[in-house]
This record gives structure tokens, C-alpha cells and sequence, in this order.
């Protein structure tokens, strides 16, 4: 959330304290430089840069290591060149090659294996079998990666200057020169790292997020009328742009070539570990027959890992088995949430939760804003607004009812304002030395909601157990939580460097929100004729102006960023990334503040909100023994999804936004946090009854099911139109339903690392038609959404996959689709209807009776859902277990095999399943004579011949067991 939406705002002049002019010296000093050296002026050119000359070769059993040494004249182009750098090329397992370049002397920063965890180093060699090939050139160095199935293919990745488009290339945005290519030699300097790889001509390209990509889902890389793009990883607190640096930085791709001569494909990935805020450029100069990506890095070092696929839920997978794979979910996390910005006392909560239940709109969990703070302080309640004993009892109560309850933690720590001012968490944090510092050992002091506040160093040696006890006592104080939500963690201030330090604290106050109204609509909603209810209709009368829906989605490109412009904070390096704040200290911590154990935060910025995720998530695996944690954070970083899971940040109530929901979720899927949603309704500015509608179905077959809105905005709970309330039913019945199948796709990806959630070209990859396909979506491999994406419609267009060959069956009355071939089938698409479509050969384990809550649910009985080929066949999995244990205990696995007019239950496991199998029902099937189930003859069933759909009921099957069920 960001100050500026609110009103009583307050000017500060900040103290910019720049990085010590000390540290050049030091740095040449590190690097064997002369003192001369702190005269160099950088040439801010990377044209007469040397590159590297390989010597000094060993080769291993699991690869291969060598020196690398500055071949000439250092360039200084950016920083100061190393001269000794090191490559390490292990082949860490049959899909995997992890090459490291860097400084020999290991003074430029590594992500710490404390932080991220890597595999263990190979016992076993894979140097002659591994899918993929490491190839060097000595002089100049050069490397590129090869398939070992196609060696004469063009190589995955290919930094040779001669695979290269020629330089020097001109900007291809004429008003910022750094978007210029003056060379692709390799770059190591101190605070500069370059890199290059030729890419196929157009090829398709997805993740290097965090973005909301006016491209779409599958990035702009400068063909077909493209611009290109420029990625940069720089976390940052704002208010989900377009086409800019935001949240979460992930620097990993896949890349999806398709052969048009073979009708074949194949995926694979590109991860390159770094912390170090980065512009990572897409692009296709002009005449060029090659596309390219090029990394500009201001710090750390070259560590990068390839992954061969050859699919894309392989690549996703063998991205996971490097930083984690996600976290266990614990089952009542995929119930529906709710919260808003503005529950101003406990009795809003009260009333909230009695509103929905009247409703009968299932509730799983109720949450909190800032709202619940006492001055805006984190672990604390409001001692009129929702004082501790009350908000145990109403916690309780809900646990009672099988519901839960989320409290927002914000990571700024307040400081106490003067000698009477008692604040626990700042003052242990004193005692324990866990805040974040100046670089002259002071503490480091920035403002947020609270007024002047401290951050967490998550490096500190007492920081787990500080935080440990902050949510422990917070528990005790009555906020018994069952999950805790992360924001602000990019981190966020609302000024610039420490501009606390030597304050006067008590002049500051809390930020006031009081007063707030929100203004502005969704399209074709206006409310200076219909008011501010939102209803669609106003006295019989559409409140729709527009007469044909919205005339384009087309969005705008927003500046690239800082680069030459005035105002730069000269004491951030020498390369401006293109931050979109401008300065890297706009907005967040300084880049000279410092950690615990020398680090400082240039070098550790992105890794901030990973890092409390981690921390919090061991905390409350502590705290909530035995149970499973549940978190849901904004900033992100690779193995953030071990430790949570993640909202798409604030955006806006517009239809605009509804569809980027898609690539979002999609983009999560690659970076290994499958637990992902956005605010449904839209979280800035007023929604309307028909956007709230669609919306409200639309998140209901994605992970992460939140309605939340801003302060002073239009109410937005679905109980507040009938027609949403309606909407929310069913979409809320299908998605408890599915629950045994979304809880076994994310014990897939817990245990594997699959992405529950895909792009609809990962299960059909030789169609190209589906490479750019971001307006549906596949659960898993078996259903297909296709949502209502623009205001006004009845119709919805969407492709089925499969070009025919593939039978879509309704999921509501379960008849086949007439769907067409390659393109694009027009479906009747009512207010309050979400397209679901399933897919043949698939096999869906359900829950027959969706109830109030995720608890109830699981409490009644199974059914099977089978849609057969044309062939008569299908399949299936199930996973099973208690659904909150951590670590997850006992579990049963079943498989469901339909062929040959049988169908076969397999069930293993030590997990006792209880409720039984009350339903089967399998479509496209003929009608049977004679039905045996275990050998016996079946009573009771129904056949629909428009469905060629047979309905086996009361079956009362013992899932604990194997089954055999036969029809002729």
C-alpha cells in the first residue's frame, strides 16, 4: 500500500547518505589495484572491453574448472575490470549444468548457501550422458550450451561474439542511449557484469518477472512489430505498473522453440542466481536473422544454471529441484478469503462474517489490514478498536466454526518516540542488535505507516529468535492466528535513505487515512449519472455506457527509467538500471545500509522479502506445532515459494486488470510459487457489481482466492450485490468440488516440482497457435477456464487445445464441445457463468458435497468424475492426507485407470481415508447391459445418451482399498 492514495501527506527532507567514498579504494585495494586507480573515469562504454582468455584447464569426473584472465587492456567501463576470474562447469545431473564465472579471489558477493540452499555436488558422473553439452572457446572465451540429441541445432545458449548480431548497435529507444549494444564482450568488473546469448529468430520466451508485460504472458523480444524489452530486478513498492520493475524480482526463463518443418518442439531454462539488481534486455536489431538477451548486472557474480527440459513443466520442475521446491499447503488455504483495508473495529469483522454466512457465500478465513494496529505498530491491536480479549474470542469463535483468521504484518518496526513511550518488539530488537544499520553503526531509520521505523536484518544472528518471539506474543496478547500475511516487505519506505537518523521522533506521527474516499470506476461504469452504488442496474436502467463493450484492451508503455536523466543519486553505481523510481534508494532502504556480516545492501536488496518469509514461516511452523503454515507475501525472489505464497500486489478495479491476473498467475508457476492470486474485485479504486461478478468466478480456479479492497473504496464483499453473491456460489461449489484435485497438484508440485497451473501450449506444445495464449488457462493438465474478460458480454471466445483430437466436455452438463479446429469457438457466457471445460482421458477424484467450509467439505463423501477418449480411455492420481500436518504424515495415493470397458482403482498409502466413494460417473462411454463392481452385479445406475454419460450411485466404495469396475 503506498502513501500516496492517501490525504495528509508530509513533506521530509531527507539526509542522503551516499555510499562511503572509501569503498572505491577499498574495492581496489581487494582487487590488487594501484591507488592511481581512483582517478579512472569510466568509459561508460563496453565496445574496447577485452573479454577473457581460458587457461589453466582441469577437467573432473563432474566437469570441468579453469581460469579466466582479463585479455587486455581493462576497459573500466562501468566499474573497475577483475582481472582473475574463475569457471566452474559442474554437470549436477542429467537435465542440469551449472556454470559459475567468478571473481578468484571471491570478494564480489554470493548468495550465502544459509540463504538459498543449493544441491548437493553430484555423486555420480553425468559429464558423458547429460542432456546438455558445455562447449567453450579459449580465446577470447566464449561458451555456449548444446543439446546432446541435436548438436548441430542452434545452442540453448550461445555467448560467442560471432553467433551475435555485429555492433555497435543504436539505441532502440532513441531517448535513452543505454538501450544501445556497443559490444558483447564478457564484463566482470566490480560493480558491472555483462553477458550475451544469441536466442532463435523470434523465439518464444516466458518469466523474468516480476512484470505485468503489456506483451502478455510470453515476452516482447523486438519481432513481429515488437519493441523488445528491458527487464530490471530492482524490488520495489509500487502499485502494480505496467511494464516496469515491481515486487519481486525472479531471473529465470523458459524458452519454448517450435520446429515448423518437423512439427516438434522443445522447452528449456535459464536461471542466472543473482541477487544484484539487474537490466536483463530482449531484443532483435534491425536486419538482424538472431534475436538476443543480454544481462547487465551492477554486482555478485555469473552463476548460472541450465535446464534441458525438454517440456516446460520439466524445466519448471528441474528449476524447482535447484531452489526449493513450494511449500505444503495446508488444505483450508484453498478456501476462500476475504479482507479489505477499512474493517475499521472488530465489530466489522463480527458483522462480516455474519453477512456471508447469511449469505450462505462460503467463508474460510477472515483477515485484517493495518486497521487492527495500535498506531499503525506491528504486533499489536488496537485497544478500542479490536482489543486483545475480544479478538480472542471472535478468533476462537471462528476456529470453532471450522474458519480461520489472518493478520497483516508490515516489516517496518516503529521506534518508540520518547522515554514514555513502551513498545516491546523496537526495544528487544535493541537488545537482540537485529535492526538494520548506517554504515557508521547506527541504526538505520526510514518511515512507513508508523512514522520513523526500523527494519529487520534478516542476517543477524538473533533475528529468528527476535521474530520468533514478536508472533509468539502476539498470539498471547489474543491474535491466535492461523496464517500471517507479508506486505510491504520490498521493503517499502516512504522516504528515501535514513531519513530518520538524528530526527526528532517524536515529531512524527502515524499517516492518517482518515477521510479517505475513493473515487473512479471501472470502464463503462459511470457515476455521475448512475451514483456511487455500482449496481448494474439504477431503477431498471443499465448503467453500462458503453455500447459495445470496451473498444480495445491495448495498454500503455509506461518511461523505461532513470538512465541519463537529472537527479540521479550519483552514489548508486556508475550503470543507472533502469529502476522506475529512478535512484535505487528511492523508496526503500539505502543502498549503503548494512547488514550483519559485512553485507550491505546494494548486494542483498532483492533477497529482503524472501528472507522474512523464511524467517516468519520457521517462526510460525513453531509457533503453530505440527500444523502447516500459510503465508502469503508481496516481494519474492527464487525459494520464496519453500516459505510462501504470494498476492499479485495492488491493483486496480478495471477489466484492464482482470485479465493481467492471467499472466501473473501464469508467471508463478515458473518461479516455483504455485500459491498465487490477485485481489479480486481489484484492490485500487471502486469496483462495480459486473466487474465484482466475473471477477469473483474468475478467481475461483486460481490458487490464491482473496477478495480485498482499499481504504474508502466501495464495499466489495460478494454478499453485496445479489448477483455477485449468486455468482459466488457456484463458482465457490466447483472450486470445493475440485479440492482433491488442486490438493493433489500442489502435493505434485511439493514433491516435484510441476506447476499446478499452466499455460495451455505446456500440455499441447507443437501447436503454435496456443505460444501467445494468455486469456485461459489449465488447472493441471485437465481443465480448461475460459473467463469473461470484457464488460458487457454474453459470448466468450476461447480455443480448445488439441486440434480436434482432443474431446472438451462441459464441466457443468457434461456435453461435448463442438469446438473448432485451430481456432477460436464462440461460448454463451451469462452473468454468472464462468466457462470450465474438462478434458479427455482424465480421471477426477471429487468432493460430492461442497460445504460451508474446507473442514465440512472434507468431512462428506467422494465422487469420480471419468471423461473417456474416443478410445475408451483415462486416467488418473489422487494424493490424500490429513491436510494440516507439517511434516505432512501419513498420505495414500490412488490411480485411476479406465480402458478396455474397466476401470481400476490402485490405492497405497498408510493414510486411513474415512469418507467412502458415493458416486462414479463416466463420460463418453456406451451404454452398458451389465455392470460389475468387485465381481458383483451393480444396481442403481443411470445413463444419459445425449451425455453418453453413466451414473454409478451409492456405490459406497472404501477408498483404502483396490477396486475393479467393469461395464459391457
Amino acid at each position: 500500500m503506498l502513501p500516496v492514495l492517501l490525504t495528509g501527506l508530509f513533506s521530509l527532507a531527507p539526509a542522503v547518505l551516499g555510499r562511503s567514498p572509501s569503498n572505491l579504494q577499498r574495492n581496489l585495494y581487494k582487487y590488487g589495484l594501484t591507488e592511481s586507480g581512483t582517478n579512472t573515469t569510466y568509459s561508460m562504454n563496453v565496445a574496447d572491453c577485452p573479454g577473457y582468455t581460458l587457461e589453466a584447464l582441469t577437467e573432473s569426473e563432474t566437469g570441468l574448472s579453469a581460469q579466466l584472465n582479463l585479455a587486455g587492456a581493462a576497459c573500466n567501463a562501468f566499474g573497475m575490470d577483475v582481472t582473475n576470474l574463475t569457471i566452474d562447469v559442474t554437470y549436477e545431473s542429467q537435465t542440469r549444468v551449472h556454470v559459475k564465472i567468478y571473481d578468484t579471489a571471491n570478494k564480489q558477493f554470493t548468495i550465502p548457501e544459509s540463504v538459498i540452499a543449493r544441491p548437493a555436488a553430484p555423486t555420480t558422473s553425468y559429464t558423458s550422458n547429460s542432456d546438455l553439452v558445455f562447449n567453450y572457446d579459449a580465446s577470447p572465451f566464449a561458451f555456449w550450451i548444446t543439446r546432446r540429441s541435436e548438436p548441430g541445432a542452434m545452442p540453448l545458449f550461445d555467448t560467442r561474439i560471432s553467433s551475435l548480431p555485429p555492433t555497435p548497435i543504436p539505441p532502440f529507444n532513441t531517448s535513452d542511449n543505454s538501450t544501445a549494444f556497443d559490444g558483447f564482450p564478457l564484463v566482470f568488473e566490480d560493480q558491472y557484469l555483462q553477458v550475451s546469448s544469441a536466442l532463435p529468430y523470434g523465439t518464444n520466451i516466458y518469466g523474468l518477472g516480476e512484470v505485468i508485460a503489456s506483451s502478455g504472458f510470453r515476452r516482447d523480444i523486438g519481432t513481429d512489430g515488437g519493441v523488445g524489452t528491458i527487464q530490471t530486478h530492482w524490488n520495489r513498492d509500487d502499485a502494480d505498473p505496467i511494464d516496469q520493475n515491481m515486487y519481486g524480482s525472479h531471473p529465470i526463463y523458459v524458452e519454448h522453440r517450435y520446429n515448423e518443418t518437423t512439427n516438434t518442439s522443445s522447452s528449456s531454462g535459464v536461471l542466472l542466481l543473482s541477487s544484484a539488481g539487474t537490466d536483463i534486455f530482449l531484443q532483435t536489431p534491425a536486419n538482424s536473422n538472431v534475436s538476443l538477451i543480454e544481462y547487465r548486472a551492477i554486482g555478485g557474480i555469473l552463476d548460472f544454471y541450465f535446464f534441458s527440459g525438454p517440456t516446460v513443466p520439466e524445466v519448471i520442475a528441474q528449476y524447482g529441484a535447484v531452489i526449493g521446491y513450494p511449500m505444503w499447503q495446508p488444505a483450508w488455504g484453498f478456501g476462500f478469503h476475504l479482507c479489505r483495508w477499512g474493517y475499521h473495529n472488530i465489530s466489522d469483522d463480527r458483522q462480516n462474517v455474519a453477512n456471508m454466512r447469511a449469505a450462505n457465500i462460503p467463508l474460510e478465513t477472515q483477515w485484517n489490514d493495518i486497521d487492527l494496529y495500535h498506531a499503525y505498530r506491528d504486533f499489536t491491536t488496537d485497544p478500542v478498536s479490536f482489543p486483545g480479549d475480544e479478538m480472542r474470542e471472535f478468533i476462537q469463535e471462528l476456529a470453532a466454526n471450522h474458519q480461520h483468521y489472518i493478520p497483516i504484518v508490515d516489516v517496518g518496526i516503529a521506534l518508540t518516540v520518547n522515554s514514555t513511550d513502551v513498545y516491546d518488539p523496537y526495544t528487544r530488537g535493541v537488545e537482540q542488535d537485529v535492526w538494520i544499520k548506517n554504515p557508521d553503526g547506527s541504526e538505520y531509520i526510514g518511515q512507513v505507516w508508523p512514522g520513523y521505523t526500523v527494519w529487520p536484518d534478516w542476517f543477524s544472528e538473533n533475528i529468528q529468535s527476535y521474530w520468533t518471539e514478536a508472533l509468539r506474543n502476539w498470539t498471547e496478547m489474543g491474535v491466535e492466528f492461523s496464517g500471517i500475511w507479508l506486505d510491504m516487505n520490498e521493503a517499502s519506505s516512504f522516504c528515501s535513505d535514513s531519513c530518520g537518523t538524528g530526527a526528532n521522533y517524536s515529531a512524527l506521527a502515524p499517516l492518517s487515512v482518515a477521510g479517505t474516499v475513493v473515487t473512479g470506476y471501472p470502464e463503462c461504469y459511470n457515476e455521475t449519472i448512475s451514483g456511487p452504488s455500482g449496481n448494474m442496474t439504477v431503477n431498471g436502467t443499465s448503467t453500462d455506457s458503453c455500447t459495445n463493450g470496451m473498444s480495445s484492451m491495448a495498454l500503455i508503455k509506461r518511461g523505461v527509467g532513470a538512465g541519463d536523466e537529472p537527479g540521479v543519486n550519483l552514489n548508486t553505481p556508475p550503470y543507472a538500471i533502469h529502476n522506475a523510481f529512478g535512484p535505487l534508494s528511492t523508496n526503500t532502504i539505502a543502498t549503503n545500509a548494512t547488514h550483519y556480516g559485512g553485507y550491505v545492501e546494494l548486494d542483498t536488496h532483492n533477497m529482503f522479502g524472501m528472507m522474512e518469509e523464511k524467517t516468519t514461516h520457521i517462526a510460525v511452523q513453531d509457533i503453530l506445532a505440527g500444523k502447516r503454515p500459510f503465508l502469503i507475501s508481496r516481494s519474492t525472489f527464487p525459494s520464496s515459494g519453500k516459505w510462501t505464497g504470494h498476492w499479485l500486489g495492488d491493483n486496480y478495479s478495471k477489466w484492464q486488470y482482470l485479465y493481467l491476473n492471467i499472466q501473473g498467475v501464469l508467471q508463478f508457476q515458473i518461479y516455483q510459487i504455485p500459491m498465487v492470486g490477485a485481489d479480486t474485485c481489484g484492490f485500487n479504486d471502486n469496483t462495480d457489481e459486473e466487474l465484482c461478478n466475473r471477477w469473483m468466478q474468475f478467481s475461483a480456479f486460481v490458487p490464491f482466492y482473496r477478495n480485498h479492497n482499499t481504504y474508502g473504496a466501495l464495499p466489495q464483499e460478494p454478499y453485496r450485490w445479489e448477483s455477485v453473491a449468486n455468482a459466488s456460489r457456484i463458482a465457490i461449489a466447483a472450486r470445493y468440488s475440485l479440492l482433491p484435485y488442486w490438493y493433489t497438484l500442489f502435493a505434485n508440485a511439493s514433491t516435484s516440482g510441476l506447476p499446478p497451473v499452466r499455460a495451455l501450449f505446456y500440455e499441447f506444445p507443437n501447436e503454435p497457435e496456443l505460444f501467445s495464449v494468455d486469456r485461459q488457462w489449465l488447472v493441471g493438465s485437465d481443465i480448461l477456464v475460459t473467463p469473461v474478460l470484457t464488460p458487457g458480454a454474453t459470448t466468450v471466445d476461447g480455443i480448445f487445445p488439441g486440434r480436434g483430437s482432443v474431446v472438451w466436455r462441459d464441466w457443468y452438463t457434461h456435453a461435448v464441445v463442438n469446438a473448432t479446429i485451430g481456432g477460436n469457438t464462440t461460448l454463451d457466457a451469462p452473468l454468472s457463468h464462468i466457462n470450465v471445460h474438462i478434458r479427455d482421458n482424465s480421471a477426477l477424484l471429487l468432493h460430492q458435497q461442497p460445504a460451508y467450509t474446507i473442514y465440512e467439505t472434507r468431512q462428506g463423501p467422494y465422487s469420480l468424475l471419468i471423461s473417456l477418449t474416443a478410445d475408451g480411455n483415462a486416467f488418473g492420481t489422487a494424493y490424500v492426507d490429513d491436510g494440516i500436518s507439517y511434516p505432512p504424515g501419513p498420505s495414500r495415493s490412488l490411480t485411476f485407470q479406465a480402458g478396455s470397458s474397466s476401470l481400476k482403482i490402485t490405492s497405497e498409502g498408510a493414510y486411513q481415508i474415512e469418507q467412502k466413494l458415493e458416486t462414479i460417473t463416466i463420460l463418453g462411454v456406451q451404454k452398458p447391459t451389465s455392470l460389475k463392481l468387485q465381481g458383483q452385479d451393480v444396481q442403481g445406475w443411470t445413463y444419459s445418451e445425449p451425455q453418453e454419460e453413466l451414473v454409478l450411485s451409492n456405490v459406497n466404495v472404501n477408498l483404502n482399498e483396490d477396486i475393479t469396475f467393469e461395464w459391457e
